[in-house]
Formats: C-alpha cells, structure tokens, sequence
C-alpha cells in the first residue's frame, strides 16, 4: 500500500512539473484573471475574502490531518517534522491571517477560484503525504548547510511577502480611490516584491528538503508569478507615466 502511494506521489510530482509549464504558456498567452484585471473575465466571481480563505485551505488541511493523525508518529525524524511545519505555517498565514487584513479586494473569477483550490488541494496533499511518511532525513540534518541556508531563505521570503503585502494594503488612506505606485521595502527595486518573496520562499524550502517534489512546487511557483509580475509591470508603466524607470519586475537588480 505504502509503494503504491509512493508511486503515485512521484507521479504527481511530474505532473505538477508539467503543469508549471503549461500554466506559464496559459498565463502568458491569456493574462492573470484576478485582481486588478478580474473584469476583464466574465461570469461569475467569489468575493475576495472567502475565494482566499477557501482557495488556500485544503494547503493548511492536509498537514494539519497528517499531524492529528493516530499514526503521527510516522511524521519521521526532526527534519520532517520541521518541513512540514514551515509549509503550514505558510498556508496558515494565507488561509487565516491574510483574507482578514483584505482592504476591499477585487473578487476572484470563479474559473480562477476553482483552479486554485484544485491546485492547493493537489499540492498540498503532495508536499504533507511525501513528508510525513515518505521522505528520509537523518537526525542531523537540520543542522546541515543545505537546509540551513533554506531556512534563511524561506523566512526571509516569507517576512518579504508578508511586509510587501502590507505596503499594498496600505497604499490608499480611508475614502480614497484609484492606485497607487508601491513605495517602501523592496519595493524601491522591483514591481513584484510579494511575489519575489514567495518565490524565495519556496525555493528555500525546496533546498530545505532537497526533493523533487518541492522542486516542483517551487518551479510552478515561478511559472505562475513569473507572468503576474510581467504583467504588473507592464501595467505599472502603462499606468503611470512617472513610475521609476530603473525598477526591475521581479528580482532586484536583474530582472
């Protein structure tokens, strides 16, 4: 039964590396239908706060079961425990904290809405089964330069990320309208620092655990912000004709 799962959870993992490239070709040719360009898609759409609450649950679910499990002690060594921590305390974040402090957000179409909770239900499941039960660490590798210099990198995406959000929720005063040029942070570098957080966050926790199927996880995640952050940008000069000129997209300094 376990070799079975396995099978499918290495399944899954080409999967998921196949689809980052399919959904980088998609977002690129079609556009991202949220936010600030949610409009422009029609049909039906989810309010904001409960699109990002639902969308992102089943990512803060299937870690939570796999600790509340009789079986937990399966979770395997100190490493594993710890791996599987920093993706739920990511997806808490996201599923609890971050649709409360929601300033009047766009609402989501429902075919992004549905495509989100697919992924982070499919995701999720991926990363917390082949960490709890499957992945093998010694004791000590926690103390291992690998996974040191991806914790560093995870936590400081993630507190990049969040920081970043917080200018964006900040940029309008109460009764105002319209946008705004971001300014602050890593902002005064690149158009996209939320999402240049959340790539380094997750590529830090793939050298973490040095798997295949955080490799993944953290290559869709490029694909898929990789074209946001194009499209900011471009949206931000359009936009504004005094936004700064030596500002990059996505990664100070270089791109």
């Amino acid at each position: 039964m376990d070799l079975d799962e396995l099978r499918l959870l290495d399944a899954l993992t080409y999967v998921e590396g196949l689809m980052a490239f399919v959904a980088f070709a998609a977002l690129t040719l079609l556009g991202s239908p949220y936010g600030r360009y949610s409009s422009h898609y029609p049909g039906r759409q989810v309010p904001a706060r409960p699109a990002w609450f639902l969308q992102e649950l089943p990512s803060m679910a299937w870690p939570l079961f796999e600790y509340a499990r009789p079986a937990a002690a399966r979770l395997g060594s100190l490493p594993n425990r710890v791996l599987l921590a920093m993706f739920l305390i990511h997806y808490v974040q996201r599923t609890l904290v971050f649709p409360l402090l929601i300033r009047g957000g766009k609402p989501t179409p429902m075919l992004s809405f549905a495509a989100a909770v697919l992924f982070c239900t499919y995701n999720g499941y991926l990363q917390s089964r082949y960490l709890s039960q499957f992945a093998v660490y010694a004791e000590d590798w926690v103390a291992h330069p690998c996974f040191l210099t991806g914790f560093a990198l995870w936590l400081t995406g993630m507190v990049i990320n969040i920081h970043s959000d917080h200018i964006l929720r900040n940029l309008r005063k109460p009764g105002e309208v319209g946008y705004k040029i971001p300014r602050g942070g890593l902002f005064e570098y690149v158009s996209a620092a939320n999402y240049f957080g959340e790539i380094m966050e997750w590529c830090g926790f793939a050298l973490a655990s040095r798997s295949l199927q955080a490799g993944v996880f953290a290559l869709f995640t490029f694909s898929a912000l990789f074209t946001r952050a194009k499209q900011h940008h471009q949206w931000y000069h359009e936009k504004f004709e005094d936004y700064p000129k030596s500002r990059k997209m996505l990664i100070p300094f270089v791109l």
